[in-house]
């Protein structure tokens, strides 16, 4: 995705203390800078921060991040939260091959991964945030029996990020290939799932323990 340069978005961000520009030193110190013991939960790729807002204010107890590599879509996430005066959301902008940079070993208690780039060209496979290297880069950081939360628009994506998750030793706990009629419950739209659903796609979605 190519987003329009924003002046603007940088220095917004800069004034807004829930922006971590510094992730490297506060590497096993996450819960230091909440302020508390809360557990930390991760969205990777957060777009707008329809989803991780939303999150935020049902879950007070959790503290969580939200990571992108866009300024201007971290600014909209930090207005909505400062919107509902939320307390345990900050953002980092950073690329996701980076994260064993800023967190360790136990750190992260779930991780949330919502329509990523599908990468559908074979050689641009490793780039697909569920890929076993990257799926074995997360478990450096999350806790064991923690859980990954997939969701995509993409058939071809959810059917060979099964496969990874299996080749990682994340134990699938559950499964659809239509969300929206599943029996699942607590959904959380994102704002490409609105849009998705509208044109009428299907929505996968799959929970993954880490096993490891």
């Amino acid at each position: 995705m190519r987003l329009r340069r924003k002046w603007w978005a940088r220095p917004e961000l800069e004034k807004d203390d829930k922006a971590v520009f510094d992730p490297i030193r506060y590497k096993g110190k996450w819960k230091g800078l909440f302020g508390n013991n809360h557990p930390i939960h991760l969205e990777l790729g957060c777009g707008r921060g329809r989803f991780i807002n939303e999150l935020a204010k049902i879950n007070s107890h959790i503290n969580y991040l939200a990571i992108d590599v866009y300024d201007e879509l971290l600014v909209y996430v930090l207005r909505k939260a400062n919107e509902s005066r939320l307390d345990n959301l900050k953002v980092i902008s950073i690329n996701a091959q980076n994260l064993g940079d800023i967190f360790a070993q136990d750190e992260i208690e779930k991780l949330y991964i919502n329509f990523c780039n599908p990468w559908p060209n074979k050689r641009h496979h490793k780039r697909r945030l569920t890929h076993p290297n990257f799926l074995g880069l997360y478990q450096t950081f999350l806790k064991s029996e923690s859980e990954i939360w997939f969701k995509t628009d993409s058939e071809f994506l959810f059917m060979d990020s099964l496969e990874y998750f299996a080749a990682a030793r994340f134990k699938e706990l559950y499964k659809t290939y239509d969300l929206h009629q599943s029996d699942f419950q607590g959904n959380v739209l994102t704002e490409y799932e609105e849009k998705f659903c509208a044109q009428g796609i299907k929505i996968k979605f799959g929970r993954f323990k880490n096993s490891k």
